[in-house]
């Protein structure tokens, strides 16, 4: 069981990858995700532009770090769509299955979880997407591991 994104050898699973740790060096592997025409280097700010009610303010993501992407739009920096809680496990999902297809080194990563349970545990509260004290829906967990056991499928044809 993988219980945490954090750790070096599994934050290829975060939507924060690929950041820079704390030597300043990121991770060899490149995310590529669209979203409505625009190219992310990382699957959080994708999904945190899709949340804009009005695609013009989508582009600025597209140049934050993940960090910042996240806080501005939890500070209250962004008008949200009226729909996104209805969208928002499709387009996780989409964007998932971007950063795992759109480059070989990310996808056998993946692969190489084999059949572990993927937990995005966490300290922050976040119960929608992850777990945190032992409770949450593991949302980000679940997309993971139907993504992967796609990949496995495919990889059979």
């Amino acid at each position: 069981m993988i219980e945490t994104f954090t750790k070096p050898e599994t934050r290829f699973l975060s939507n924060f990858y690929p950041y820079k740790n704390k030597n300043g060096d990121t991770h060899p592997c490149p995310v590529t995700v669209i979203y409505r025409g625009l190219i992310f280097d990382c699957v959080e700010n994708a999904y945190q532009a899709a949340k804009a009610a009005n695609p013009a303010d989508m582009i600025q993501f597209t140049k934050m770090t993940p960090f910042h992407s996240k806080k501005f739009v939890d500070d209250g920096g962004l008008k949200v769509r009226s729909d996104w809680d209805s969208i928002k496990l499709h387009v996780m999902t989409d964007l998932v299955r971007q950063k795992f297809t759109n480059n070989i080194g990310l996808k056998n990563m993946l692969l190489s979880t084999g059949r572990q349970r993927l937990i995005e545990g966490n300290d922050w509260g976040d119960v929608f997407w992850g777990v945190c004290e032992g409770k949450g829906r593991n949302n980000l967990g679940k997309i993971l591991m139907k993504i992967r056991k796609d990949l496995k499928i495919e990889a059979k044809k």
